[in-house]
């Protein structure tokens, strides 16, 4: 289904937490296959939130995506969307499009304690792991059986782990590194941060400990609303390069590279919601800054596939057509490949399904996203 898209779009409900059943919140989401649902929350909640009536009958806002992850019940439930189901149908896909040489980039969106970490890293590298752990150790079992089927096929396997902080770009493998990384864009290339670390690996073990290493260094600090909010966005790259020799001519061989982008963003939030106050109020102006930079740039981008599909006249100059504001954000300057070029880029959306408010926005952000 997804295999000949460039952008694919994700939601995953996660379950609610206790501060929500304290309260005695409703579920307010839900899903059949790729339809996401979310209904309009009781008048009187509704009335509590706004500061107004709603009045007549409940709404509801029906969503289509290529796959709507349930994970807000049981999990006997049929429709429960374990961490191996995300990774079957997101992660396989990344892997197959990064083997056959393309770029791919994975990144999670959402409102701060909707899951985004847990999709992405999750709680432990067993059971519970995450699409990046996943992503690492199934690139490794394929790169065994492709060099078992072949003498002359071999590999080499780069990672780097970075955050952006209040746009500041820190190498996450190296604590002595500079606080401040420079992003530069090759001709040929694209963006790129100067002096990152660039490790090579040969196993899951060792990227897994450099991945450790990395989470271990990230900004995180408690809110009112996630006791270990993410204060920064992460990026961990995975560079392969495919290596085939000429068994006729020793000295001939040809490389294909491809790069894995796993981004783990920094949740959006509300400085009425969170408490949040001193650093902690400058961190979330920052984060927010950045993913309306990225919100302007996934704008740009489908109303340009819009134009093109409905054939409406050129803007005023070609430069105000291609216009995209990729350099609003360090974020989004380092992504312009992922958004904007021939790679594959997969888009998960996490939602809360009690929030209404902040639902609402984050899968109006991942329906735009659709039609890039």
């Amino acid at each position: 289904m997804t295999e000949q898209k460039n952008v694919v779009v994700a939601v995953r409900c996660r379950p609610l937490n206790a501060r929500e059943k304290t309260r005695g919140a409703q579920c307010l989401v839900a899903m059949d296959n790729q339809q996401t649902t979310l209904l309009q929350p009781p008048q009187d909640e509704a009335a509590t939130h706004s500061g107004k009536s709603t009045g007549g009958a409940r709404r509801q806002r029906t969503y289509n995506f290529d796959y709507s992850y349930w994970t807000a019940g049981d999990t006997a439930d049929p429709r429960y969307a374990s961490q191996e189901t995300v990774f079957n149908d997101i992660g396989r896909a990344v892997l197959g499009h990064a083997l056959s040489g393309y770029h791919c980039c994975v990144f999670a969106y959402g409102q701060t304690g909707s899951g985004k970490t847990h999709t992405m890293m999750g709680k432990d590298h067993g059971r519970d792991a995450g699409l990046i752990p996943r992503i690492c150790q199934e690139l490794f079992a394929s790169i065994h059986r492709e060099c078992q089927q072949s003498v002359s096929v071999s590999f080499r396997v780069e990672v780097s782990y970075l955050e952006i902080y209040n746009e500041r770009v820190r190498d996450l493998l190296n604590p002595l590194s500079p606080e401040n990384l420079r992003v530069r864009e090759h001709p040929s290339l694209g963006p790129y941060v100067e002096d990152l670390t660039k490790a090579a690996v040969s196993s899951y073990t060792e990227m897994l400990a450099h991945m450790i290493q990395g989470n271990k260094a990230r900004t995180v600090a408690a809110t009112n609303m996630n006791a270990t909010s993410s204060r920064s966005h992460a990026v961990f790259t995975i560079v392969v390069t495919r290596r085939t020799a000429n068994l006729e001519a020793d000295d001939q061989a040809t490389e294909r590279v491809s790069r894995i982008s796993l981004v783990d963003l920094a949740g959006s939030e509300r400085a009425n919601a969170t408490m949040a106050t001193g650093v902690r109020l400058k961190e979330g102006a920052r984060i927010n800054q950045s993913l309306a930079a990225l919100g302007k740039v996934i704008s740009a981008l489908a109303d340009q596939e819009k134009k093109h599909k409905t054939g409406q006249p050129p803007v005023v100059s070609a430069q105000q057509r291609n216009f995209v504001p990729y350099r609003d954000s360090v974020l989004t300057w380092l992504l312009k490949d992922s958004l904007g070029g021939n790679s594959r880029t997969f888009m998960i959306a996490t939602i809360s399904p009690a929030d209404y408010s902040e639902t609402l926005s984050t899968l109006r952000y991942a329906d735009r996203a659709k039609h890039i």
